[in-house]
């Protein structure tokens, strides 16, 4: 499995928030935030339901990733997407370190996959909490 999501009772932008400050209490800062939608309108005319792309990134375990495998930079940062689908319900998804990193063949990377995807479930946690 690639990705993990959940269904969320909040709005979407709340759901930004939550997730944003949720990130940041486990050391993750947003590097990117690709507003999806609204580029689609701007470049090709599309009306989509809201749909961004946080691209996160926790210092301490870029840092012990690039160390372990220098290559590995194609791998991050730790994406969330934030989507609202047609029904107007909120999803919030992320990538599986674990399945992506599994790529590496380095054995210094699992270590560091599951305690990203530990952080990363308390993330998803306290957004849809």
């Amino acid at each position: 499995m690639y990705g993990v999501s959940t269904k969320v009772s909040t709005g979407f932008d709340e759901t930004i928030d939550r997730v944003t400050e949720a990130l940041k209490s486990e050391g993750f800062g947003v590097l990117s935030d690709i507003d999806v939608s609204a580029t689609l309108k701007s470049k090709l005319g599309i009306e989509q339901r809201p749909y961004r792309i946080l691209g996160a990134c926790n210092p301490d375990f870029a840092h012990k990733a690039i160390s372990a495998e220098p290559d590995i930079g194609v791998l991050l940062p730790c994406n969330f997407v934030v989507r609202e689908d047609d029904d107007g319900d909120v999803h919030v998804l992320f990538m599986n370190p674990l399945a992506v990193l599994d790529l590496v063949e380095n054995p210094k990377v699992p270590g560091l996959a599951e305690y990203v995807r530990e952080k990363l479930d308390r993330v998803m946690a306290a957004a849809s909490a």
